[in-house]
């Protein structure tokens, strides 16, 4: 059952920022409320209250709401009109299908001299005899009545003919207020028994706890047949349960009963009852979600997007870099993204979710780098690959897909090979490299002069002319 409390006020008061003590109109309708409370403290400034279709018994608690105008408590338990002679400003009540059957407490409106609508249709009181000619000569500031203008001819009537109306009124009043009594006392009766009824069905009832109590005197052959029957079992007692109950809501419904408060708490109690076992039925059946596998037994990353994100993955062969552009929410709070960058594969947890790729070469996590976009909100991940690597002293390529068998054997064939860097086969196939780093020391490249190019004795037109300078 359903409470006016500070927060429900506040959740109907968004047209007024969330602000109560200023608010003007408030709409607490079908919320199964039993009682009209704290208003008249919280919200002193209301002209218009919606509260049709609940559960209220009694006006209260309204007195001093001094600027209410239109008051609707349609739909509701009510059985007297009371408590409303402070609300100085009301000009139209609207109290439809209710159990109102002392139409004498309209006489209470009197003092709200500024009433002009008055809705009573749909109670009891509705019926009786001279009902309309009553209110009208007992409301005689009254415009309209359940919809229907008031006349000035019908009002003059209806003042001569008050004290036989009047009459009539209190003897079907009297009437009524018997009848009442029993149904009061009959619905009491049934009350108790269902809630004997409940309790002895409460001490019959194991929910499946003897299976454990059973195992304890049985051997231990036995007890295992009966740990592993134990889930049949349960089933069936399930299965048959859900029938009964589903027999039992058919009987509730198909029961004749009278239109009163009670019967109304009564339909309510009831399906409120059936929406906590369907609950709890639906928690049972419930079953943990596994969490998903990101990664294989074998190693091997898998292509995952629980957060449903558009995503690009280019290959940047200018750059030599791969670039994953996620379509992440552009008001997401960056501290809710979480990036981790492997050589093969990037994954990016999106508020708990995983959102995985496998990356088609190897990249280099420690120069990756990861921005967000300030427009679009989009996460972009750059991830450098892997260049050239040295392996012994040759340059290589590495590349993360695997070659085929025919290109893996020429390249171990070309690795085999031995590139010499000299002419003649006596000396070393590599430089020297101390030789050349202490000639280097020794004569800087600058004043090292260029050594002389000595002719050969087997040139026959070699001619050695003194008068020519030698070469510097």
């Amino acid at each position: 059952m359903g409470r006016i409390t500070e927060d429900l006020v506040r959740r109907n008061a968004e047209h007024n920022d969330c602000v109560i003590f200023s608010l003007e109109e408030l709409s607490l309708h079908q919320q199964e409320i039993e009682r009209l409370e704290h208003l008249d403290k919280w919200c002193r400034d209301l002209k218009i209250l919606y509260l049709q279709n609940n559960l209220i018994g009694k006006i209260e608690n309204v007195s001093k709401l001094k600027k209410l105008e239109y008051l609707n408590l349609a739909l509701n338990n009510i059985e007297k009109i009371e408590n409303l002679e402070g609300c100085e400003g009301l000009t139209k009540l609207d109290l439809t299908v209710n159990f109102i059957g002392e139409l004498s407490s309209v006489q209470t409106l009197q003092h709200n001299i500024h009433l002009k609508e008055l809705f009573l249709m749909g109670n009891p009181c509705a019926d009786f005899h001279g009902y309309r000619d009553f209110v009208v000569a007992t409301l005689q500031q009254l415009q309209w009545l359940d919809g229907k203008e008031i006349e000035r001819s019908e009002r003059i009537q209806a003042l001569q003919n008050f004290p036989a109306v009047e009459q009539q009124i209190r003897e079907q009043e009297k009437a009524y207020c018997l009848q009442r009594a029993k149904d009061k006392e009959e619905a009491q009766r049934k009350l108790q028994e269902e809630e004997n009824e409940g309790k002895e069905s409460s001490h019959s009832d194991f929910d499946g706890l003897w299976y454990t109590d059973v195992s304890t005197t049985l051997p231990s052959s036995e007890e295992n047949k009966v740990h592993i029957q134990a889930p049949e079992i349960q089933e069936g007692e399930y299965k048959k349960k859900k029938s009964e109950d589903s027999e039992d809501d058919l009987e509730f419904w198909n029961k004749p009963s009278l239109y009163t408060p009670e019967s109304r708490l009564e339909t309510l109690r009831h399906m409120e009852k059936q929406r906590k076992d369907q609950e709890r039925l639906s928690e049972k059946k419930k079953k943990v979600k596994p969490p998903r596998v990101l990664i294989t037994e074998e190693g091997r990353a898998l292509n995952v997007n629980e957060p449903k994100l558009d995503f690009s993955l280019k290959d940047d062969e200018k750059r030599n870099q791969i670039v994953l552009d996620l379509a992440v929410y552009r008001y997401m709070d960056t501290s809710l993204l979480d990036v981790d960058v492997q050589p093969t594969y990037v994954r990016v947890m999106v508020k708990g979710k995983a959102f995985q790729l496998a990356l088609p070469a190897e990249v280099r996590p420690d120069s990756s780098s990861a921005t967000r976009s300030q427009t679009t909100g989009h996460l972009v991940v750059c991830m450098p690959k892997v260049g050239e690597v040295i392996t012994g002293c040759q340059r290589t390529s590495q590349s993360v897909k695997r070659a085929p068998d025919s290109s893996r054997a020429q390249a171990l064939q070309r690795s085999q090979r031995v590139e010499r860097l000299e002419v003649d086969p006596s000396k070393h196939s590599f430089p020297d490299v101390a030789n050349i780093v202490q000639e280097g020391k020794r004569t800087p490249r600058r004043v090292r002069s260029e050594p002389k190019s000595m002719p050969r004795e087997e040139d026959p037109d070699f001619e050695d002319n003194p008068e020519v300078p030698p070469l510097i």
